[in-house]
């Protein structure tokens, strides 16, 4: 089963069998407005958490989307590159950003569930 973590930092985080997958919430996104360009990851790079792992733009602001925990990029959504309003379209859904392998499963602890999430965004 699924178990799926946010960070402060407005991203999501789905662990399923020591792989995560890693996009933005709802609410980042519509804070960003309308996406125009998402340069994801690479295959194979590693990111330590923290890290900044993808860049999304909007007719807004350029921003980063950090790595919530330490891993390996094992897939990107090549989707969301060619297609930036998907992301806004689904977000928690087929607007996933990367897919990582976890280096430290422990590193899970630090982030927050829903409820803790809900409560920083009001």
């Amino acid at each position: 089963m699924a178990s799926t973590y946010f960070t402060e930092d407005h991203e999501w985080v789905r662990v399923e069998d020591g792989v995560a997958t890693v996009g933005i919430t709802d609410h980042a996104q519509d804070q960003l407005g309308d996406l125009v360009f998402v340069q994801l990851p690479e295959i194979g790079q590693s990111l330590s958490k923290g890290d900044p792992a993808v860049v999304v733009e909007s007719v807004k602001a350029a921003s980063d989307v950090y790595a919530p925990v330490d891993g390996e990029v094992v897939e990107v959504n090549e989707a969301t590159a060619s297609d930036p309003a998907l992301v806004n379209s689904s977000a928690t859904g087929d607007g996933w950003l990367w897919k990582m392998k976890l280096s430290d499963t422990s590193q899970l602890a630090a982030l927050l569930d829903e409820a803790g999430y809900k409560a920083i965004i009001g």
